[in-house]
């Protein structure tokens, strides 16, 4: 070997070894995808421009089927683009813009004047989705994707034993200087793109935890908090309209339900039962992080429904203002949310307590990045509680293995099942299960699925809340759903006065800003089990007195 070839081989080795080997993918820049196609395979190299040098995100390839194999040359070459775009590097490229190149001269007018046959207008149909381009280059400049679709590939596959995993795990990690193990082939985060560091995307989602001193230490440093203590401590109302700062005069009208518990400033807040909440006097630099936790991270409910959220846990003067002000300022709830429509009249359906009727129906929208595209939604008739779960599919073995396995064992079986008359809740298969259980089966009139109306209802608040996730976190939508219908089930109902949650359980869900600031939405403690149940007796017989 001469020292050229030797210093070529040396080249190679570190470019093949040096990291990072890949770069990240910015959104925000357009793509560039190279595709071919050859008698052994499909290759692609998907690029991103980086100071005017093309860098690869991803490089792509297979092997032919034996009927693939059998496809003319232009087949072969547009199967290779679709596979890339629609099956491969659909994450990369659904919602932006990119330029497809080929070798191929005949593909570039598959938009235009091709005539396809039923398969290519089928492949066609599934790119109809995307944003592209197509432009011609010759063979000898297309080497990458040509070089990946000629690449030998076998189906054969070595199973490993254990110990075999193990020394293949600690084969990829090496010793650096200093003893540290380091993966051998990692990224640096000098060449992670500024879009991943943006510190409100990655910031961290949890609050800290305040204990009594941090909470008397910070309602000490605020000048409205700290006169109310102050005259709370000498028990002399007038010290708030001395030299008082903006919103004492609103204090002053509370007097009566302020007070003091081991030195923190709370005020006894409106409740809708026999118990009192205790609502912390919140000073004003925890009022935005609390209104993030409460609306941002809480499913962009409304203003109103956030309001009670924030009402039943904290006091401040003009608090319902300043609510609906971070509400109505809110940018995804303004690119997100519809105006409000007349309701409406409820149904005559009717229920005699949870469980007692339970209404499913199906919501389909587009698949995300795991193939999720339908959620099935189970909403209990009487408390509201809902619960909805994502599924590839509407068929009826879906259905029924859904309801028993993550509905029935953990709720309980109900008395009734109302639905639409779709094929999946009308199957044998379905009504088999139903009946085997003991349960009734209802429906709505044919074609008028409205008859149905707390699903409906719910598939329209779950789409908002959808609507408000990042254009990434809708990528994959189907991981943000038991979220967001926890933040449903948590809040109070209009129809009832009472959270779904407080209805199906007799109390209310506890939240992170309920750990954050050591609050406690249920003040009494219990002594045995028998006091608690008789105590969870009570604070549903008084919340279903309520109409609903």
């Amino acid at each position: 070997m001469t020292s050229q070839c030797e210093g070529a081989f040396m080249k190679l080795k570190e470019n093949l070894t040096r990291a990072p080997v890949l770069a990240y993918a910015d959104p925000h820049k357009p793509y560039e995808l190279h595709v071919d196609a050859s008698r052994e395979g499909l290759g692609g190299v998907l690029y991103q421009e980086y100071d005017g040098l093309l860098r690869p995100v991803a490089y792509v390839s297979r092997s032919l089927s034996p009927s693939e194999k059998n496809y003319p040359t232009h087949k072969l070459e547009f199967l290779a683009l679709k596979w890339a775009v629609v099956d491969k590097l659909k994450d990369y490229l659904y919602g932006a813009e990119f330029v497809i190149k080929t070798d191929n001269n005949p593909l570039t007018y598959i938009l235009t004047t091709a005539k396809l046959d039923a398969t290519g207008h089928r492949w066609l149909a599934a790119l109809s989705g995307f944003r592209f381009s197509l432009k011609y280059r010759p063979g000898v400049n297309n080497r990458d994707a040509d070089a990946l679709s000629r690449r030998p590939y076998t189906t054969e596959w070595t199973q490993l034993t254990p110990d075999g995993v193990q020394a293949l795990c600690q084969g990829t990690e090496r010793r650096v200087k200093g003893g540290v193990e380091a993966e051998a082939i990692g990224v640096m985060a000098a060449a992670v793109p500024e879009f991943y560091c943006n510190p409100t995307q990655l910031r961290d989602e949890s609050l800290p935890t305040f204990s009594k001193q941090d909470l008397k230490a910070d309602q000490a440093r605020d000048p409205l908090i700290a006169l109310t203590i102050k005259a709370l401590t000498a028990n002399q109302r007038e010290i708030l309209l001395t030299n008082s700062p903006d919103g004492a005069r609103l204090v002053y009208k509370e007097w009566e339900r302020l007070k003091m518990l081991d030195g923190v400033v709370y005020r006894r807040g409106p409740s809708t039962n026999s118990e009192e909440i205790q609502q912390l006097f919140l000073p004003t630099k925890h009022r935005e992080s609390v209104l993030r936790s409460l609306h941002d991270e809480h499913g962009h409910l409304g203003a109103e429904r956030t309001f009670k959220l924030v009402r039943d846990r904290f006091y401040w003067p003009c608090m319902r203002a300043e609510v609906e002000s971070y509400c109505h300022s809110c940018l995804r709830c303004i690119q997100r949310k519809t105006l409000p429509t007349r309701a409406a009249p409820m149904s005559h359906l009717q229920s005699q307590g949870p469980m007692d009727l339970v209404c499913i129906d199906f919501l389909c929208l587009e698949p995300d990045a795991s193939g999720q595209g339908n959620i099935l939604i189970v909403t209990d008739h009487f408390t509201r509680y809902a619960q909805a779960f994502s599924t590839k599919d509407q068929r009826a073995p879906t259905v029924a293995k859904v309801l028993m396995e993550k509905f029935f064992v953990h709720y309980g079986l109900p008395r009734r099942i109302h639905s639409d008359q779709g094929r999946d809740f009308e199957s044998r298969l379905v009504g088999q299960l139903l009946e085997l259980l003991g349960i009734q089966k209802t429906r709505t009139t044919p074609y008028h699925p409205q008859g149905d109306a707390q699903p409906e209802r719910f598939n329209r608040t779950l789409l908002n809340m959808l609507g408000t996730l990042s254009n990434v976190e809708k990528q994959s939508w189907s991981r943000h759903i038991a979220t967001l219908v926890h933040a449903y089930n948590s809040t109070e109902s209009d129809a009832t006065g009472y959270s779904p949650y407080r209805l199906m359980f007799g109390r209310e869900a506890r939240l992170p800003v309920d750990l954050a600031f050591g609050l406690s939405l249920d003040q009494t403690s219990v002594a045995s089990h028998r006091n608690y149940v008789d105590r969870l007796r009570k604070n549903l017989a008084s919340a279903f007195e309520q109409p609903v």
